[in-house]
């Protein structure tokens, strides 16, 4: 494609989509840029502190652990309270014991800052998926999915490799500039985005029923919706999967008699890839059938990992990481807009909340299922393993969304609400009724 192209290509992908959608993208992109903790934490507690590895990896389930815990409250204070709200809370708390953890010396007040800090850094997530979805046209929302996604990674690119030069000068440092930078995402949030959740229908007889069943979504409605429960539970396969390729991965290149610094060079591939190719993808995929897109990219996830068990060298590696890093790109936005899909605008929280779990869960079982699996069996199984979960979830998705309409993320008709996207809805006619109608 000449540079022309590109830049068309560029301005199409990023065009037509809510000033406030772009303040949003804009404070998470500082957010990740901020990032430090999540990085280096295990790195600080051996190197810097002196710690066990065991007490490392302790602190660091202990982070996830958090994140798991915050993930179905989040979800609820989103519905209950707004977006804006929760991520306001979430921002200020973690910037709070961020800051709070660089000064603990005690291992017991390190862990339990740790898990402070997980719970608060994972609290904004079912809040900023749920404003997207609210003020994002629906036609739009696998773009504005992927654009988001795209600023998590640049953001986390930029940081890691700043992080590590701030890490050698000073621990304490990164912690701090962390909480500066997630103050800053505050800021943003509190000064340029308005809240976003959806007002009460009209109470006509149509819309009156619906006002009714969107207040009635509580938790359990979410556990009571099959289709949505199987997203769930393919979303947890998925993320055991890309989970591998940092906490099974390393250790398997390790045992192959690489270093560090070959792992690093590997898995940047997984970075870079994701930077210049979320746009130009993003831009060939947001008028594809998802139910295609699910399906192959679960494979490329699993057999992408599959592969590694034929690597030998450096580049061999980096190949397998280029194949499940495109499976990574088109999943999470796609993915993304399926839960927006399935879910009602006024449980969006909820539902958020609920998919956030999958992937918290898999951060939390993805480092004792490839320890298990290489110590008892052999990286090679793990390898194989990761093959046949990406086949499971590939079948999985091909029967949960047999009755999805052709094109369903494109059109899919949302709940009436208080921003673009709800309003987009009620001029073609697409009020409240239809989103009753979701799969399942």
């Amino acid at each position: 494609m000449s540079v022309a192209g590109l830049r068309r290509a560029t301005r199409e992908t990023v065009s037509g989509l809510p000033r406030e959608f772009w303040w949003l993208w804009t404070s998470t992109l500082v957010n990740r840029l901020g990032a430090f903790v999540a990085t280096f934490m295990a790195l600080y507690l051996t190197l810097d502190r002196g710690y066990s590895a065991s007490y490392a990896g302790l602190v660091v389930a202990l982070h996830g652990l958090g994140g798991v815990v915050s993930s179905l409250g989040a979800g609820v204070m989103t519905d209950r309270f707004g977006r804006r709200p929760t991520m306001l809370i979430a921002q200020l708390s973690t910037a709070v014991s961020v800051a709070v953890l660089g000064f603990m010396v005690h291992p017991v007040a390190i862990a339990g800052v740790a898990f402070v800090v997980g719970m608060a850094s994972n609290a904004s997530r079912p809040a900023v998926q749920a404003m997207i979805a609210d003020i994002v046209p629906a036609k739009d929302r696998v773009r504005a999915f992927s654009l988001n996604y795209w600023a998590i990674n640049l953001g986390f690119a930029v940081s890691s490799a700043g992080a590590g030069f701030i890490a050698e000068y000073s621990y304490l440092a990164g912690f701090v500039g962390e909480a500066v930078m997630t103050l800053v995402c505050a800021v943003v949030v509190f000064m340029k985005v308005p809240e976003s959740r959806p007002v009460k229908a009209p109470p006509t007889t149509r819309g009156a029923s619906a006002a009714v069943s969107a207040d009635d979504v509580r938790l359990g409605t979410v556990l009571r919706d099959g289709r949505f429960m199987g997203v769930v539970g393919l979303s947890f396969v998925i993320a055991l999967i890309f989970q591998q390729g940092y906490v099974g991965l390393p250790v398997a290149m390790g045992a192959d008699g690489f270093s560090s610094s070959d792992f690093g060079t590997a898995v940047a591939v997984n970075g870079v890839l994701i930077v210049v190719l979320q746009i130009p993808v993003t831009r060939f995929i947001q008028s594809r059938d998802p139910r295609q897109l699910l399906i192959v990219s679960s494979l490329l996830a699993g057999y992408g990992f599959g592969l590694t068990a034929f690597a030998g060298s450096v580049a061999v590696y980096a190949l397998t990481i280029c194949v499940w890093t495109v499976a990574e790109i088109v999943n999470a936005p796609v993915q993304n807009g399926l839960v927006v899909q399935l879910s009602p605008a006024h449980g969006r929280g909820r539902y958020q909340g609920m998919y956030t779990l999958s992937w918290s869960a898999a951060a939390l079982v993805a480092p004792l299922m490839s320890g298990v699996v290489i110590d008892h069996f052999g990286a090679g199984w793990l390898w194989g393993t990761c093959a046949v979960l990406g086949t499971v979830a590939s079948f999985g998705y091909w029967l949960l969304m047999r009755s999805l309409p052709q094109g369903g993320l494109a059109t899919a008709p949302a709940v009436v609400g208080s921003g673009p996207a709800g309003a987009e809805d009620a001029a073609a006619g697409t009020g409240p009724e239809p989103a009753v109608e979701r799969m399942g």
